[in-house]
């Protein structure tokens, strides 16, 4: 087992919690080994789920212990009343574990009013892979039982055939399962791309309002999230599209039926970016940080990869030698006043800083100083 970043036990010291992550990033497994004297109520079982959806007030009777997990709740929208009467009324605490939050967000849930806390698991990040490798993880992504798979491609090919029957035909998502499949392997393909709505919509044959409902679909389901543009630049106009990423590179890879990713390719540069943004998001998330990710790009064509609030402007290049050919959008950034620190994370082999100040990290001490809490 991978020792995980996220402290379960500690989070729920605190608080009641609410714990999604898309399948296979580990949930269940961390439950059992980092969780103690609890009650688990699995919904993935159907005699308990028929039980529960009987009865839900059942769940009073068969606590007997202080914490209670319940195990893909979004299954089972109605019993968070019940969580809600005990929490209240006998002070028991919580965590609520999903692979998708749609049927909650969507379905008039009880969200528990604040009484229960949000938390994330994504899949693995550098930090918690013992020897990690990049160009591994650039071709395997980050899913706990994929990464160290001899037959990682098979298993990346047999996630995604799951995804699409467990959570969007099962689920009943969207009826048009032939056209969903088609707009994932185009999402996949234009990942950490610009979102055109109606482009998709033209190469898969729907409307452009069905294909902004399938990217809700992935965003409900946890297997993308959009990093908003920054547009409060006045020298230069902004672009204010989002961008669309998915969840992990490795289920990116094998939805857009990419080949081996080999260094000082096209396809590295995208993986290495993905990559980094990726981590940056689990790192906020972990370390329970609210602090907002953008890019941005002017209509003139000047694009920084990843912008943090007002903190960070950062550019990543899957470059060996950062040139100045490689700064151009982040100094047309910078002439705009609007943020504090200015950076380059590439496969630089040594920290140094500009003339005018932008630091070159090679992409180790960047994530080093990430995740040591030195930089956010």
């Amino acid at each position: 087992m991978f020792h995980r970043i996220l402290d379960l036990a500690r989070l729920l010291e605190k608080k009641s919690f609410f714990l999604f992550g898309p399948r296979g990033t580990g949930k269940t497994t961390l439950v059992k080994h980092t969780l103690r004297d609890i009650t688990v109520i699995d919904l993935l079982d159907i005699r308990t789920y028929r039980e529960y959806l009987k009865n839900p007030s059942i769940l009073s009777e068969q606590v007997t212990k202080p914490v209670v997990v319940i195990d893909e709740v979004q299954k089972l929208p109605e019993i968070l009343d019940e969580v809600h009467r005990l929490i209240e009324g006998k002070k028991l605490t919580f965590l609520l574990t999903g692979s998708s939050a749609r049927k909650l967000k969507r379905g008039g849930a009880n969200l528990l009013a604040g009484r229960a806390w949000w938390a994330e698991l994504f899949p693995l990040t550098s930090r918690e892979i013992p020897d990690f490798d990049l160009l591994t993880y650039l071709n395997r992504g980050g899913l706990p039982a994929i990464y160290p798979s001899d037959d990682y491609l098979e298993e990346l090919r047999a996630y995604a055939a799951l995804y699409l029957k467990e959570e969007i035909q099962n689920e009943a998502l969207t009826r048009k399962i032939a056209q969903f499949s088609e707009f994932l392997e185009l999402i996949a393909l234009s990942n950490g791309e610009e979102i055109s709505y109606q482009s998709i919509a033209n190469d898969c044959g729907v409307s452009a309002n069905s294909i902004k409902n399938y990217v809700q679909i992935l965003e409900d389901t946890l297997l993308a999230f959009q990093l908003k543009a920054f547009t409060k630049t006045r020298k230069r106009k902004a672009i204010s599209r989002s961008k669309l990423y998915l969840f992990d590179i490795g289920v990116t890879n094998s939805l857009a039926n990419r080949g081996e990713i080999r260094p000082v390719s096209e396809l590295f540069g995208k993986a290495f970016e993905h990559f980094v943004i990726l981590e940056v998001r689990a790192f906020l998330s972990y370390a329970r940080k609210t602090v907002d990710m953008y890019y941005w790009r002017s209509t003139s064509q000047f694009e920084v990869d990843l912008i943090l609030g007002d903190q960070w402007a950062i550019e990543i290049k899957g470059a060996a030698s950062v040139a100045d050919k490689h700064l151009k959008g982040i100094r047309a950034l910078k002439e705009e006043g609007k943020i504090q620190n200015f950076a380059v994370v590439s496969l630089d082999q040594n920290e140094r800083k500009t003339a005018d100040n932008i630091t070159i990290f090679p992409w180790k001490t960047f994530l080093k100083r990430l995740w040591n809490g030195e930089l956010v």
